[in-house]
């Protein structure tokens, strides 16, 4: 109890400081009109600005309410699916065998997330692209963006190949166990349809979420959730397949609603927005490619970040108590984080859409009307969390050191959770807004620069083991919500619906049915 005690004063300042931000963020909004009303353009120098008129507080929220949850609750529910698919494709997988288990979790955990992590981090960057060109109603670019994302990242994800052809001598060069590095490589060339799946998705996702038409995703994957349990049983039970069986379902569950989302894109569901295969996507493919970078980078440390935490825990005493709990943690806050990553969606979607329709006001009530419901839903979870303790580690283990250990740790993941409401909707404001850059120096000071050696130095040094190493993480994070929060809240946002505007004029190809280059 000592230590929850401990955590508890570490988590009391941070849970009050957010509760008086909201207070103050209340008081502001009721103070004043937000302007959202019907848009009038007005023309001035070489750009349109909006002139809104005066709506009530009330219908306002209504109606930002209802373009975030058109973006968000899809969002929300597509992710826990695409988890969904992993968690039974691992639970079948578990019924042909333990070394089948650990090769598949392995290669899933550490190669195919590390893949994940760049081919997200590169697709982010046609988030700004999109999220904006739809704002300004520049539709028929977003077509072109598409296929000048699918170009980057299909190569990209081709210079990742070596990773999954050599497999088997890199695990053995790390030291892991000759069965199950023999199997992992076996594993991991099954999962290269998978690493060209996420390709087509990635890219559709965030083409179809700047229109908010990404519902058609959440009814793929729940169809794609029911067909992969199916397959998995008659393949791997039934007919007794083994591994096979099972990789080819997984492979099909990735590929199915892509297939959906291609014919959704390309079938006359979206004819403003897609008007044909074209070869201008292979011009002018450089800065694209320095987007998708920037992009990659600032998510990518973010995504790597929760790895590093596991791997420096497995040389505390008592090392095997520590990673399950720790383990058993970072699976609940890895559920949780579904939820935030919907309203990263959304806070990136209506951000870019109204930074391109040429409103600041919007784009800024946009920003804290997300933040506050993120928080609001963030800090009742992070309560939840934190007086449930380690009862809930009952539903994955049955061991009481175990047990004991998440509850020492249930504090540090009601903060991860309270933290999860916030950062990854900013980091959202950012893609919206194209500070990739800006935020990829953030958040490498931020974690590798403070985080991990705070962690390390609390961890080995002061002897806290595996509470010293997360107390470090979220400090780590906490200075980089800081810092979001000083940027997004120091920020010119009518010079950014200049800048936005100015960046989509110089993105923008017309024809004949639309097709003159104008250069970017």
């Amino acid at each position: 109890m000592e230590v929850s005690f401990f955590h508890f004063h570490l988590l009391l300042p941070s849970l009050l400081h957010l509760l008086s931000s909201w207070v103050e963020m209340v008081d502001y909004l009721s103070e004043r009109l937000i302007k959202n009303g019907e848009d009038q353009e007005e023309e001035r120098g070489n750009n349109i600005i909006i002139v809104e008129k005066e709506e009530k507080l009330k219908d306002m929220i209504l109606h930002e309410n209802k373009k975030l949850w058109v973006v968000a609750a899809p969002a929300i529910f597509t992710r826990f699916s695409t988890f969904g698919v992993n968690v039974i494709s691992l639970a079948f997988i578990g019924h042909i065998g333990a070394t089948e288990l650990a090769a598949y979790a392995l290669i899933f955990t550490v190669l195919l997330r590390f893949c994940i992590g760049i081919l997200l981090g590169m697709a982010s960057g046609l988030e700004t692209l999109c999220g904006q060109s739809y704002g300004a109603k520049q539709y028929h670019m977003l077509g072109l963006h598409l296929q000048r994302s699918l170009i980057v990242l299909t190569i990209s994800t081709t210079l990742l190949l070596p990773l999954f052809l050599f497999t088997t001598p890199i695990l053995k060069a790390l030291g892991q166990e000759n069965d199950i590095a023999q199997v992992a490589g076996v594993v991991s060339l099954w999962f290269i349809p998978v690493a060209y799946a996420y390709v087509v998705s990635f890219t559709c996702q965030m083409f179809l979420q700047a229109q908010s038409k990404n519902i058609i995703i959440a009814y793929l994957a729940a169809i794609t959730l029911i067909i992969h349990a199916f397959l998995s049983w008659l393949l791997t039970i039934k007919y007794k397949f083994g591994l096979t069986g099972a990789m080819i379902s997984t492979i099909l569950a990735y590929w199915i609603p892509n297939i959906g989302q291609l014919v959704y894109v390309m079938g006359g569901w979206c004819k403003d927005t897609w008007i044909g295969f074209s070869l201008l996507a292979f011009k002018d493919l450089w800065p694209v490619v320095k987007l998708s970078l920037s992009s990659g980078v600032m998510l990518c440390v973010e995504l790597w970040y929760n790895s590093i935490l596991v791997l420096l825990t497995g040389n505390f005493k008592n090392a095997e108590v520590q990673i399950d709990a720790l383990s058993i943690c970072l699976n609940i806050n890895g559920w949780e984080m579904m939820i935030a990553l919907g309203f990263m969606s959304a806070a990136c979607v209506r951000v870019a859409n109204e930074l391109g329709r040429g409103s600041s006001k919007a784009a800024k009530f946009s920003i804290m009307t997300i933040v506050l419901i993120s928080s609001a839903i963030g800090f009742t979870l992070a309560l939840f969390f934190f007086f449930l303790k380690g009862r809930l580690a009952f539903v994955f283990t049955k061991s009481i050191e175990v047990v004991k250990e998440v509850d020492s740790l249930s504090p540090l993941l009601a903060f991860s959770v309270l933290l999860n409401s916030v950062q990854p909707v900013l980091s959202g404001v950012a893609v919206g807004a194209g500070w990739q850059n800006i935020v990829a120096y953030v958040n490498i000071i931020c974690y590798y620069l403070v985080g991990i050696p705070v962690g390390v130095m609390l961890g080995y040094f002061l002897q806290l083991q595996v509470t010293g190493v997360w107390i470090g993480m979220l400090i780590g994070t906490l200075v980089q919500t800081i810092a979001l929060v000083i940027i997004t809240s120091k920020t010119d946002w009518d010079e950014q619906v200049r800048l936005t505007q100015q960046r989509v004029k110089g993105w923008a190809i017309e024809d004949d049915n639309n097709v003159t280059s104008q250069g970017a």
